[in-house]
């Protein structure tokens, strides 16, 4: 096997599927890149059993044939040689030659046979929306996935497929975020799938801005192809907790607020949010919000914000990270916080289809 590519090229191909690689893998194969030279391209595949990537880079095929390299090792020598052109060369026994400009690395790899195959996708659900849509729906969920590994079925974003929307929510039980992405399909193919938080992970790197992004959706595995590259991932099992009935009912109140300026307020505000109740509390009063965070042994901060507000005086508290992490992750200039009352989840939403449920705390 023998090909040649630009140093670019190929270090672009191996950082793309070498963040799935695992450092603390049993199986040395599972360390390893599949490089394939076949069909006059080069493919490059990782897996660690979980999620798998394969992309294809642009090379000079000079001799067909295959097999697996150390990935970060390859990654790592990639990137430190000193002339564009790069010169690989692999003999009978896995042993890489490596040349470019005056330097020359040799590495030992593990024979193809070893690598576990990538799951076909035959049969499968298709289904294709706009890249741009999936990644920013992403953006605005995916903070919500829970990170306790006892509820395994949090531990990734529901993907709803249902009367031709894709709905996708992400929640760890005391906050919980929603966005709907409009797509037609066929009642027939209708499904509810729980995506892993690391497929969805690499899902967020590899997506951009412009063309096309294709599902495949089997029994207990999904396919994302996005331009020439495929991240395959396993399905989580079980069924995902029934979201609608957390989401309040008619609101009281609605705020519109500045998102830039309401964020910049609870962190500057958040910095003496105590330790022990880590909260900041929400006073509503007539034309105004009060954003206070008290912390005995420190001290305490407060800021005042114009508001469009006409109710009666209230208050309310809410982990100040927890409240944050929507306002950084939309684009929007301007949100709405629909409130009830103290004890009732508030609200956040905007002018699309999204909305973000936060779970009120105790104020003692």
């Amino acid at each position: 096997m023998k090909f040649s590519a630009s140093k670019e090229k190929l270090l672009e191909g191996l950082q793309t599927v070498q963040s799935v690689v695992s450092t603390r893998t049993t199986l040395p194969i599972l360390s390893n890149v599949l490089v394939q030279a076949v069909d006059g391209q080069l493919r490059l595949t990782t897996t660690d059993l979980d999620v798998g990537v394969r992309c294809v880079v642009e090379a000079q095929i000079d001799k067909p044939g295959a097999t697996t390299l150390p990935a970060r090792r390859l990654a790592t020598i990639v990137r430190e040689l000193p002339a564009n052109d790069i010169q690989v060369d692999i003999d009978s026994k896995n042993v890489a030659s490596i040349r470019s400009g005056a330097s020359f690395f040799k590495i030992m790899g593990l024979p193809e046979e070893e690598f576990p195959p990538l799951p076909a996708f035959e049969g499968a659900k298709t289904f294709t929306l706009k890249q741009k849509d999936l990644k920013g729906s992403l953006k605005k969920t995916s903070y919500g996935i829970s990170t306790d590994e006892t509820r395994y079925v949090l531990n990734g974003i529901l993907f709803s497929f249902k009367d031709n929307k894709l709905t996708l929510v992400a929640t760890d039980g005391r906050r919980l975020a929603l966005v709907e992405i409009e797509l037609e399909f066929p009642r027939s193919m209708e499904a509810e799938i729980i995506v892993p938080t690391k497929a969805v992970g690499e899902l967020e790197r590899l997506l951009g801005d412009d063309g096309d992004v294709k599902l495949s959706v089997s029994e207990n595995q999904i396919a994302f192809e996005v331009g020439s590259t495929l991240l395959v991932s396993k399905l989580i099992e079980g069924n995902y907790p029934n979201y609608r009935q957390v989401i309040p009912g008619e609101a009281k109140e609605r705020v519109t607020l500045e998102r830039e300026t309401f964020l910049a307020a609870v962190h500057r505000v958040s910095l003496l949010a105590s330790e022990k109740s880590n909260s900041v509390k929400l006073v509503f009063s007539k034309g105004n919000i009060d954003i206070m965070a008290n912390t005995p042994e420190v001290g305490e901060a407060r800021e005042s914000l114009a508001a469009q507000y006409k109710g009666k005086e209230f208050s309310i508290a809410f982990n100040p990270e927890f409240l944050m992490q929507p306002l950084r992750n939309l684009g929007e200039e301007e949100i709405f916080f629909d409130l009830i009352d103290e004890m009732s989840p508030g609200v956040i939403k905007i002018a699309t289809p999204f909305l973000y449920v936060l779970m009120p705390m105790r104020i003692s």
